[in-house]
């Protein structure tokens, strides 16, 4: 059986290699657009909570913050394609609305403060969220004329906090893939690099976010799709602890045991932003995070494990973010005086299987993958292979391979409750060592932003993400620099349920004292 098993991985690496080469001869004939120059207004660089507070003292108006963020889109989408529609007039119109009520005098600045935290503000939208007036077909070509009549909750929360939407942005299809590409608008391009991917399923967010064309936006995440593309593109998103921020009025919304995978959270490009932002979208429910608790870091416990102890099918830690995550042990120990304890977890070299044996559990009300795919018709994975194989499919070429896999998974009853059974103690095992004193610092993903299609290649990779979402544990995704390529690199910070605030805070403390976010085209931020 053993020998079975190491053939078998010793076939799948090798098909893996051989495609990911025949990607990469391909790669060589592609006409991806250039970098876009970096941004340079100034309004563009100011965080979101210091932009709201300008606007209430007057010192800006929200109009010319608005027209800042425009001209920057306009200036950048053509080569991303990262908004895939906007609604400039709406948000100008809106934006003029809120100088008036700022100069009229009519409540003053605390009173401001209170009722809009975000006032003023620009944001944008993942598409697969409700914005009223604007698509949503979370990239299902069967959905490229559904129009938005009212807003998602968390939407209809950052409005009613004061935020002005830009428009919505890209992601895969159904948002069940990492590289941002679809049949109705297409694929987005990374910043850094347009020849290499955003990530996914948010990666159209993470993208314009990046590149300053907003400043805060909306996604979700149910193996990564909101810390995949913050990673891939050198800014900030959290993976709240489960069911504290609504995932209503996206789609597709998940039933069942899987609905609590799913999360809806911030994304941002500067940490001092995600409290503030995740304060609005959770509402009531931000309470039970205690975020407003003081979290002094020098009394808490660090833990660092650099991989997943070895996977079969999932590639190799790249050795720029080992050095990275490195380097942010050293600088935690040298400026805060703590010991991070070195860790091996040995389920996590499962993730994959448990993630997936997780999302396969039949409670009995889960739709199924291929049932949104088809989107109320029948849909076969693999008479839909044979036909994107011919070119007349109108799916792409990730989103039948889910469906497929969802339907070997159901095969495998007795392996999957194994899974089941790891992930239950794995959940356990996490939260003990952890506490509420607790920090775990682990890769984001093993490889830095892949070329376009390169995915395919490592179809697992998500796995280093994907665990957390299944474990309901909050997880915060931190930038840390570049790499050699200039590329994006980053962690992920893990803490224990409901301790939400200790790796928040940690985000804080690392953009203050290493580095955060920086901007495309540039080897350092703004002066």
């Amino acid at each position: 059986m053993r020998l079975l098993h190491r053939l078998l991985v010793c076939t799948l690496r090798g098909l893996s290699w051989a495609l990911l080469g025949f990607i990469r001869l391909l790669s060589v004939f592609s006409r991806d657009p250039p970098c876009p120059d970096p941004p340079l207004d100034p309004l563009l660089f100011i965080p979101a909570t210091k932009l709201a507070d300008k606007i209430r003292r007057r010192e800006l108006q929200s109009s010319a913050v608005v027209q800042a963020f425009i001209s920057r889109i306009r200036q950048v989408n053509p080569a991303l394609n990262a908004v895939v529609c906007e609604r400039f007039d709406q948000a100008l119109q809106e934006a003029r609305n809120v100088d008036e009520l700022v100069s009229s005098g009519t409540e003053n600045e605390e009173t401001l403060r209170e009722k809009y935290p975000l006032l003023g503000v620009p944001f944008t939208v993942k598409e697969a969220f409700a914005l009223q007036g604007m698509p949503q077909s979370s990239g299902l070509l069967s959905r490229r004329f559904v129009c938005s009549q009212s807003d998602a909750v968390v939407v209809s929360r950052i409005k009613s906090a004061g935020g002005i939407p830009l428009g919505v942005t890209n992601c895969s299809e159904l948002c069940m893939w990492y590289e941002s590409s679809n049949k109705v608008y297409g694929k987005t391009r990374n910043p850094y690099n347009p020849q290499h991917i955003v990530g996914g399923s948010s990666g159209g967010e993470g993208c314009i976010l990046a590149t300053a064309g907003s400043v805060i936006g909306v996604g979700s995440d149910i193996g990564g799709s909101i810390r995949m593309p913050a990673f891939f593109n050198g800014i900030y998103g959290h993976k709240a602890t489960a069911d504290i921020v609504p995932n209503d009025g996206q789609f597709p919304i998940d039933d069942g045991c899987r609905r609590e995978f799913l999360c809806t959270g911030p994304m941002c490009r500067y940490a001092g932003d995600l409290i503030p932002l995740l304060k609005v979208m959770a509402g009531e429910s931000a309470g039970r995070l205690h975020l407003d608790r003081e979290v002094k870091l020098s009394s808490l416990r660090f833990f660092s494990m650099e991989h997943d102890g070895g996977s079969p099918i999932v590639s190799a830690v790249d050795k720029e973010l080992v050095q990275a995550q490195r380097r942010v042990v050293e600088h935690l120990e040298r400026e805060l005086g703590v010991t991070v304890q070195q860790v091996s977890i040995y389920n996590l070299r499962y993730s994959f299987p448990i993630w997936s044996a997780m999302m396969s559990q039949d409670g009995g009300e889960e739709q199924s993958f291929a049932d949104l795919m088809g989107d109320g018709k029948g849909f076969w994975p693999f008479w839909e292979l044979l036909k994107w194989m011919f070119g007349i499919s109108k799916h792409t070429l990730p989103g039948i391979a889910l469906a497929l896999t969802e339907k070997m998974a159901h095969w495998n009853t007795q392996g999957n409750e194994n899974m089941i059974k790891k992930a239950r103690s794995l959940r356990q095992e996490i939260s003990t060592m952890l506490g509420d004193d607790g920090i775990l610092i682990y890769p984001s993903h093993p490889k830095i932003a892949p070329r376009h299609h390169e995915p395919i290649a490592m179809p697992f990779n998500f796995a280093y993400t994907g665990i957390f979402n299944v474990l309901a544990l909050p997880v915060t995704q931190c930038p840390v620099g570049l790499s050699r390529d200039g590329l994006p690199l980053g962690i992920q910070l893990v803490a224990s349920h409901y301790n939400d605030r200790l790796t928040l805070a940690l985000a804080q403390y690392l953009e203050k004292t290493m580095v955060g976010w920086i901007p495309p085209g540039s080897n350092t931020g703004p002066n």
